[in-house]
């Protein structure tokens, strides 16, 4: 499961975005990836681990309502 979302150029500043990916681990636990920055430059990547799929998909969905909270548009997603 993965979401797309950016926000919009404010000023002279290049866009945000933010991409999180929920993918299960080797060990039978989840993953969750939120990768975060400015569209054409660095970029910074946080893993957060589950053990159990329910609570990985509630921290996804958390983490993506906050940021359409926050201002940031879907701009792809799949669930």
């Amino acid at each position: 499961m993965h979401a797309f979302l950016q926000h919009p150029a404010t000023g002279t500043e290049a866009p945000r975005f933010l991409r999180l990916t929920l993918l299960p681990d080797l060990f039978g636990g989840w993953e969750l990836l939120r990768e975060t920055g400015r569209i054409g430059g660095r970029s910074q990547l946080r893993c957060e681990l589950y053990l159990e799929q329910d609570e990985a998909r509630a921290a996804f969905d958390k983490a993506r309502d906050a940021e359409l909270h926050r201002g940031f548009a879907l701009v792809e997603g799949s669930t």
